[in-house]
């Protein structure tokens, strides 16, 4: 694995304290060239279905120049968790990883995000949606990267990404691949009830209601878009909480393995993910 700390320079983004587009296209083009399409293309995308500029984007980029305390204990455990990393994941599941990992500033584009840069998988880490989630200590960049590396580990050796018909079966591919990185940090964390996401009584709410989030789940199936859906992101909003579709998917990949190995399932085409889930609501709806 690459390591990249690409934040030496984040504050030339910034006009009399303001974010500013223009001035972000030039860091981005000296630092991380090859990644400003990708940002400006799924920046764009989110905007047409609904996200605003004024409220949803230049709130939490303009936060950043006033947290320079923050970005600094960012930096520090980014630091802290990337050592010995492949070490970590290849003692667990014996294998390593072959991905480069970028802390930067992004255009609100993810915390966490697994893609392709000039070919090579890539996790880009969003420091501007680090600090608005106030993860930034060691435990909280550990939880995220290896979140991200369960993604990457499913790429390298199985099926992240297919091409599918219809929305619900997208959606239902999606719970998939975030159930499978969700245990896949639990496996490397050690603990199988661990969430990163667990803040304010977010698990127990959701271990409470993990019937509901179900049943609803399965009735906005058919109608929902990425506008509207309710599960996944911190943006989503599902009852007062925010990525429910984490637990749900943990919850689901965990059914899984009662009767299939971790490195079978990560190549789980799309019917198998149906019939599953399938399985997975008869036995607890």
């Amino acid at each position: 694995m690459k390591i990249i700390d690409a934040t030496k320079d984040i504050l030339t983004s910034y006009e009399n304290g303001q974010f500013n587009i223009e001035k972000w296209k030039a860091y981005i083009e000296s630092m991380l060239p090859d990644v400003k399409d990708i940002c400006l293309r799924d920046m764009a995308e989110s905007i047409s279905a609904g996200l605003s500029w004024e409220d949803g984007y230049l709130p939490v980029l303009n936060s950043v120049f006033d947290n320079t305390e923050k970005i600094s204990k960012i930096i520090k455990s980014f630091s802290k968790v990337t050592e010995n990393l492949n070490e970590r994941v290849y003692e667990k599941f014996g294998k390593s990883l072959d991905a480069d990992i970028i802390l930067y500033l992004g255009l609100c584009n993810g915390a966490g995000w697994v893609t392709k840069v000039s070919g090579k998988t890539t996790v880009l880490l969003g420091i501007e949606k680090i600090i608005e989630l106030d993860w930034c200590d060691i435990d909280d960049m550990n939880g995220l990267i290896l979140h991200e590396l369960g993604h990457v580990y499913q790429a390298q050796y199985g099926v992240l990404n297919r091409q599918l018909a219809s929305s619900r079966d997208q959606f239902l591919w999606q719970l998939f691949t975030e159930g499978i990185a969700m245990v896949f940090e639990q496996e490397i964390v050690g603990d199988p009830d661990y969430y990163h996401q667990d803040r304010a009584g977010w698990k127990n709410w959701c271990s409470q209601n993990f019937r509901l989030i179900l049943r609803s789940f399965i009735s906005d199936l058919d109608t929902m878009t990425r506008g509207d859906q309710r599960y996944f992101g911190d943006w989503a909003n599902f009852n007062g909480y925010g990525d429910v579709g984490y637990y749900l998917g943990a919850r689901f990949v965990r059914f899984l393995l009662g009767s299939v190995c971790f490195d079978d399932l990560i190549s789980y085409d799309a019917d198998d993910v149906r019939t599953g889930f399938e399985m997975f609501s008869s036995s607890n709806t």
